[in-house]
């Protein structure tokens, strides 16, 4: 199982952990606690948004990159928030629906433990030059 954790500073910051084990798809997850939360009591649609991102990214990355680490850059990404997300671990996943070599078209979901979907989204994803 190939995690990542604390690579960036808004994983860091927000504390969510990537799985990029399975070829298929990434997993973005993230035990909301109260830091997480908007003054509804739920999960801030702006943080729901970055895990999707994020499990969307990576999900690309494995494309190309069996480590998942090969930087996606999001061209444009469209979520719809369905559910409250309320404390407790949730999980963005993302599963490519077309593209080409450099351009892929991913969507994705984010659950809460107890099987609520909470958001869907859809996105552009571009692979990103390797750098030197």
């Amino acid at each position: 199982m190939g995690l990542i954790r604390d690579e960036t500073g808004t994983q860091t910051l927000i504390g969510y952990e990537l799985d990029v084990g399975d070829p298929a798809g990434a997993r973005c997850r993230l035990d909301l606690d109260d830091r997480h939360l908007n003054r509804q009591g739920m999960l801030h649609g702006g943080l729901a948004a970055t895990l999707l991102d994020s499990a969307m990214g990576a999900t690309g990355s494995l494309t190309v990159d069996a480590t998942g680490r090969h930087p996606f850059t999001t061209l444009s990404l469209t979520v719809n928030y369905l559910s409250p997300g309320r404390p407790g671990p949730v999980e963005a996943t993302g599963r490519v629906t077309g593209g080409g070599r450099a351009t892929l078209f991913i969507e994705g979901q984010l659950r809460h433990q107890d099987g609520t979907l909470i958001a869907t989204a859809t996105g552009v994803f571009r692979k990103s030059r390797q750098e030197p």
